[in-house]
């Protein structure tokens, strides 16, 4: 059975899970696995895990989740072959970046993990104080906007600030390389 990720945005509240499983139900589906990423504002968003009978039931499953009362669809995509444990991905990648002999080769194996770890579109390692783009994977914006957004997250990193940048993009400085990952 073909298995997708329903990424949703649904009111934090007893029972709302509930309907959306039920939803799901109805169309046959069958719901594998539940992600909380964020909760707060009374609001959660949530990715499930839905296989389906048939891939043609997709946009059916979608109205179908559509019609609990304040649950939005963001997202339906191909869930991946391999089920996803972030504990065991968190080792995978440290074994791959200690056993990398050359710098650019693991560069380039932190930014393809960094990506896979974080279910990201792209990733890139930048030397900021060029900026240079060391490695990229996936489809990353333009140099310019990763200096910028780098440059302007590293002025914003103070308590009241923190949860001012965009939810769609992350970083983590590397100081001691004197180099940054961005992900989106």
């Amino acid at each position: 059975m073909p298995a997708y990720v329903v990424r949703l945005w649904m009111p934090d509240r007893p029972g709302a899970l509930g309907a959306v499983a039920s939803r799901i139900g109805a169309v046959r589906g069958d719901l594998v696995g539940i992600d909380i990423l964020e909760r707060g504002g009374g609001r959660a968003i949530d990715e499930l895990v839905v296989e389906l009978p048939d891939a043609s039931l997709v946009p059916l499953l979608t109205s179908e989740i559509g019609q609990v009362d304040g649950v939005d669809v963001e997202d339906v995509s191909p869930a991946p072959e391999e089920p996803v444990d972030p504990r065991l991905d968190a080792l995978e990648t440290a074994a791959v970046l200690v056993a990398q002999i050359a710098v650019p080769d693991l560069l380039e194996a932190l930014a393809r993990h960094s990506m896979r770890d974080f279910s990201a579109d792209w990733a890139a390692v930048l030397d900021p104080s060029g900026p240079i783009p060391l490695a990229e994977v996936g489809a990353v914006p333009p140099v310019a906007w990763l200096a910028a957004f780098v440059a302007g997250s590293r002025v914003s990193v103070t308590p009241e600030l923190v949860d001012a940048g965009p939810d769609d993009v992350a970083w983590a400085d590397l100081p001691a390389a004197e180099l940054a990952v961005v992900l989106g």
